[in-house]
């Protein structure tokens, strides 16, 4: 076990690179499964979900070879969906994913309850239904679910809510079913985007007649191919705000400003001066005060839940009072309550409504990450804090951030690793 100990008031400055996109990564990784050809996969980021499903892969029968530092080769041709290795899929939510590629394939799986974030109720039921419109037959027992389909037959799906996960299932699923199906109410953000140009690569013909549809024209087999994935656009945001928040200059590279045009417009109105470039972002000190109003998050292109924690850590930097509505996950502010023990003025009205007053003076005090956005936050906290800062179970950090601590030393931040 690993904690971070911060200490506080050093603006940052220098020049930071955003690295690939962890929620891009997975669903790629997942991918390769549709076919018996090699793929490689270049731009991972080296963070240990990106780890536990090559690992899941590997276990199943994958060939992986690493060229690189972040690319690797992956064949999997002799998989065996049996020796799914449960302990791993249990460390994290994206292990979902597995299903759809390995139901397309294989005709059944089976499949634990996927892990990951503190953060509610997550429940697979919308998986569920969307795998028996495709044909499947679906049973339960206990935390454990059992698909099966002699034949998967292309079909209209119609999610029950805007879930990139599944989204991202049935996608994967119906590029290996011969025909045409259709996803409406279907999630659009950049990483599901990402895995749709690799599936296309792969050879499914997928075309998005409206902003929330698919159409995928499926096929018997689907042979390798080569992708980049996109850098991370929630990282960059967290650098954007860091920057700001400790008053610094910093230039943050790797970001397609196309991916955040909401999120970097709403920036701007509290008080962020930037200068947006085609592929990275320059933060300017700004020596007066933020004002906000309200955060809310939406589906792709609004604000992701995702960020809702820097902006919360943000609010309490601000003039005035904030709202905080995260409509998706009754779990998303918990850590708003860490911040409460830091010195912030925050009212939780409900498990999806925050009041935020600012502006705070923060205190380093030892809290806890209950999941990979809000730890995060509570670094981007700690760098603005008085005194020291101590963050436990990290692991949940490098879930998603990629040696973060290491990235944020270049810009002067006294942030290190400590092992407990």
């Amino acid at each position: 076990m690993e904690k971070f100990v911060i200490y506080g008031g050093k603006p940052l400055k220098g020049t930071i690179e955003v690295g690939g996109a962890k929620n891009a990564a997975t669903p790629i990784l997942a991918a390769t499964l549709l076919t018996n050809e090699t793929c490689r996969i270049s731009n991972l980021p080296l963070v240990e979900d990106v780890f536990r499903m090559i690992e899941i892969l590997e276990g199943m029968g994958a060939e992986v070879k690493w060229l690189g530092k972040r690319t690797i080769e992956i064949r999997c041709k002799n998989i065996d969906p049996s020796k799914i290795d449960f302990s791993k899929v249990r460390k994290m939510r994206s292990s979902v994913l597995l299903v759809g590629p390995l139901l397309a394939r294989f005709g059944s799986v089976k499949m634990c309850k996927p892990g990951g974030d503190i953060i509610g109720a997550r429940p697979i039921d919308v998986h569920v239904r969307a795998f028996k419109d495709l044909g499947a037959e679906v049973s339960s027992q206990g935390d454990w679910f059992y698909f099966k389909a002699k034949k998967l037959k292309p079909n209209k799906i119609i999610l029950r809510e805007f879930s990139v996960t599944v989204t991202e299932n049935i996608l994967m699923a119906s590029s290996l079913i011969p025909g045409k199906s259709e996803i409406s109410i279907a999630a659009c953000e950049p990483h599901v985007q990402d895995l749709v140009k690799f599936l296309k690569k792969m050879g499914a013909k997928i075309k998005s007649p409206s902003p929330h549809s698919f159409i995928i024209n499926g096929s018997k087999k689907l042979k390798g191919a080569r992708h980049f994935v996109i850098y991370d656009p929630v990282e960059a945001v967290n650098y954007i705000i860091a920057a700001a928040i400790t008053r610094g200059k910093v230039l943050v590279k790797n970001v397609n400003p196309l991916h955040l045009e909401l999120v970097l417009t709403k920036l701007k109105d509290f008080g962020l001066e930037m200068e947006i470039r085609e592929k990275e972002i320059l933060v300017k000190p700004f020596k007066g005060n933020f004002k906000m109003d309200k955060i809310q998050t939406l589906i792709y292109p609004g604000i992701p839940t995702d960020l809702q924690s820097v902006f919360g850590v943000l609010a309490t930097q601000s003039k005035g009072t904030t709202l905080i509505h995260d409509p998706l996950y009754e779990g998303r502010l918990k850590y708003l309550e860490e911040l409460n023990k830091m010195g912030a003025e925050i009212i939780i009205a409900d498990p999806h409504r925050a009041i935020i007053n600012g502006p705070s003076v923060l205190h380093g005090r030892e809290v806890n990450s209950y999941d990979l956005r809000s730890g995060a936050s509570l670094i981007i906290t700690g760098l603005i804090a008085k005194g020291k800062t101590v963050i436990n179970d990290i692991y949940q950090i490098d879930r998603g951030y990629e040696r973060i601590e290491e990235k944020l030393q270049k810009l002067g931040a006294n942030i290190k690793r400590v092992k407990i």
